[in-house]
């Protein structure tokens, strides 16, 4: 591993003359290098605070008089060969890569709907957590690829800022990951015992209102952690190309007080996950029949090693990914090696576990088939529901649908449109009157006395021509004449039309 280059001004060497200076077997100007302020450092580099330049071994730049230089190389350029915190910055990035991969895999089983969205149970909460491991994920990718050139730099530039920054990033993420994991899995909990019984759980009591707090807490302190370690000067970590830059620089700007208390306040996040994970064990698991899933305990875990690993950096720097020559066991066993682990349980877990909507068309069924059992009822087959409708229902709507499914008896059905028979009239006559053998269908005969032999016949032949057991109109209509006689009452509407008709004969009779 490269040591860090002992750095202190140096005079230039003696030339040809008193303005002559003669470095590496070139010749410089030591009037044009005092102009542009251009000194000589012990770690073979020539810089004025702006630019830097190799002039050590195969590198040979030359100065113009303008203070433009030929064939330069810049001090931040790649001089060493991958060493061994390149070679696991390369590991580790490619397995997170990988990783990213199965994420997208899991974000598209779980984040399917197969179900109508209930206001309840939103889909975006089943894919928070996918979105966050997405999230790490990428940022462990950025920061490992970006670390193969921390230890191949000839002096310290981006790449170990950019490689800290991400690192750092990482914590958060993980924080919100494992947050909406035990998150959802509280709230799939909840939809299964209120799939079981709709009123058990009540919405405005202490739990309801509990759970309604439990992310505003959780994110308060997660985003003031993010606040605390992310928004700082990120620069001052290349300040490393002396012991003394490293010393009086870049070590206190890695071990501040702001990355100290978001440490400790991470910590606190990670107390309310776990106190939102017994609280849902508390409410649902003894009454869905499910226990905490290892794997969030697994992801707990972790989670409180890459924690522990970040507050521990934040005071002791030999220990942190900030120092470029440091141990890099540390960071990439505490730090990525737990980010690593912690993505790969998740997906594991992910692949094992069937999408949430699937689970409840399940539970439906077997709800289903025990209300079916209860009531007596014979399902149809599968091939008789073309669109599977019943799985879209909830407990009450699919009760309902069975009792509407109740059996009807035809033969009563269809005689109550049997019983009423139409006929044809016959066309009214030249001078615009009814036929004097088809009396007024609408006057009762018996009042008028008005039957005649012709309608009697027309009335038997009717009835003889009819299905047995069918009733006509005229046979109603006897029968109601029948009840008159002994009641007095017609069962008719009485008006103007169904009382006789009385003759006049001059005025004198009104």
């Amino acid at each position: 591993m490269s040591a860090v280059h002992t750095r202190s001004l140096l005079q230039f060497p003696a030339g040809d003359n008193s303005t002559d200076t003669f470095i590496n077997g070139v010749h410089y100007n030591r009037t044009t290098l005092d102009l542009f302020s251009y000194q000589l450092y012990s770690n073979d580099t020539i810089s004025n605070g702006s630019n830097c330049f190799l002039v050590f071994d195969i590198y040979h730049p030359s100065l113009l008089p303008n203070g433009s230089w030929i064939n330069g190389t810049s001090c931040y350029t790649p001089y060493y060969g991958i060493r061994t915190r390149g070679s696991l910055s390369i590991a580790f990035g490619t397995a997170f890569g990988i990783t990213l991969v199965f994420t997208l895999v899991n974000l598209r089983k779980h984040g399917r709907m197969y179900l109508r969205e209930d206001k309840r149970f939103k889909i975006i909460g089943r894919r928070w957590q996918w979105y966050w491991m997405i999230f790490v994920a990428v940022c462990g990718l950025v920061s490992c690829f970006t670390g193969i050139d921390v230890e191949r730099f000839y002096l310290q530039s981006l790449p170990i800022v950019l490689q800290s920054f991400f690192f750092a990033l990482m914590l958060p993420g993980m924080l919100a990951a494992v947050w909406e994991a035990v998150r959802h899995w509280g709230s799939f909990s909840e939809r299964r015992v209120s799939e079981r019984d709709p009123y058990l759980l009540i919405d405005d009591d202490r739990r309801a209102k509990t759970e309604f707090y439990f992310p505003l807490v959780f994110y308060v302190f997660a985003w003031l952690s993010f606040f605390l370690v992310i928004p700082r000067s990120w620069g001052k970590l290349q300040q490393q190309r002396s012991p003394e830059q490293q010393a009086e620089i870049a070590a206190p700007n890695a071990t501040n007080i702001r990355l100290k208390i978001g440490g400790i306040i991470a910590a606190v996040a990670w107390s309310v996950i776990v106190y939102s994970l017994f609280h849902s064990a508390r409410h649902y698991s003894t009454r869905s029949q499910n226990r905490i899933p290892l794997k969030l305990v697994a992801a707990l875990v972790v989670l409180a090693i890459r924690i522990a690993y970040s507050t521990a950096s934040a005071y002791v720097w030999d220990i942190g990914i900030s120092k470029f020559d440091g141990d890099p066991a540390w960071p990439f066993a505490l730090g990525y090696g737990s980010s690593l682990l912690l993505l790969v349980i998740l997906e594991i877990a992910g692949l094992r576990d069937e999408n949430e909507d699937k689970v409840i068309i399940q539970l439906r069924r077997e709800m289903g088939r025990a209300v079916d059992a209860e009531l007596g009822y014979k399902a149809k087959p599968s091939w008789w529901n073309k669109a599977a409708a019943s799985m879209h229902l909830n407990h009450d709507d699919r009760l309902k649908a069975i009792t509407r499914e109740a059996p009807v008896d035809r033969q009563t059905h269809s005689d109550l449109f049997e019983d009423v028979e139409m006929h044809a009239f016959d066309p009214p006559s030249e001078n615009g009157s009814q036929s004097a053998d088809h009396p007024d269908p609408f006057r009762d005969p018996s009042l008028t006395g008005s039957v005649t032999p012709s309608h009697e016949a027309t009335h038997m032949m009717r009835s003889s021509s009819r299905p047995r057991g069918v009733a006509s109109i005229e046979t109603m209509d006897s029968a109601s004449t029948s009840i008159s006689e002994t009641t007095g009452m017609t069962g008719q509407t009485l008006d103007n039309d169904a009382q006789p008709k009385r003759e006049y004969r001059s005025m004198l009779d009104i």
